[in-house]
């Protein structure tokens, strides 16, 4: 039963991502020049259209600090990238909703993430590679399941025993559960098949 609700709420998500990325983008009114436009842009396309346009952004920098970009309207927050360890702008943008923010500041401070409603979080245009067992992993090793991860949703539940019954494997053909057994633990849903 806990996977048939799980396949028919992700099912819905693709649905509404696929239907909302067709929509057209506007440009953003933004202060700072073109740069800080290219990467608006950039932070804007992680999500489906309609997610970005009203979307906040903010840039992090190497100390893992947020800077505001744009305000936003509809409480999603965008990146150009995940910044940090993650690497140079547009190389993994993501969008997050309120809670995936709070898991990102729990994951940040290594606290425990407090998730007491379903959170999503988008990387439409995928990602340049995460251990899928480490949640603290900054490069590949022989043992902690690198993956590079297509466009993709992600998806936190607020009880992590409903992700038993799912796959950990990300090239199973479907969604997968990564850093199982962490309290970091969440789900991945590939947009398109992830590749081995």
């Amino acid at each position: 039963m806990r996977k048939t609700i799980f396949v028919l709420t992700v099912s819905v998500l693709v649905g509404v991502t696929l239907v909302a990325q067709s929509s057209t983008t506007r440009k953003p009114a933004t202060k700072g020049g073109a740069g800080n436009q290219a990467k608006i842009r950039t932070a804007m396309s992680a999500a489906p259209a309609d997610i970005g346009k009203g979307a906040t952004i903010v840039e992090m920098d190497e100390k893992g600090q947020m800077k505001q970009l744009r305000a936003g309207t509809n409480g999603w927050t965008c990146m150009p990238s995940a910044g940090g360890v993650a690497g140079a702008a547009g190389a993994d943008p993501m969008c997050l909703d309120k809670t995936w923010m709070g898991w990102a500041d729990a994951w940040m401070s290594k606290k425990d993430p407090q998730v007491k409603t379903m959170g999503i979080g988008y990387m439409l245009r995928g990602d340049k590679g995460a251990s899928n067992t480490d949640p603290f992993a900054t490069a590949p090793t022989a043992d902690n399941q690198w993956i590079v991860s297509p466009p993709h949703i992600m998806v936190l539940v607020p009880d992590p025993t409903l992700l038993d019954t799912l796959p950990t494997d990300p090239h199973s053909g479907g969604e997968w559960v990564m850093w199982k057994g962490t309290k970091y633990v969440h789900i991945m849903v590939p947009i398109v098949p992830t590749k081995k």
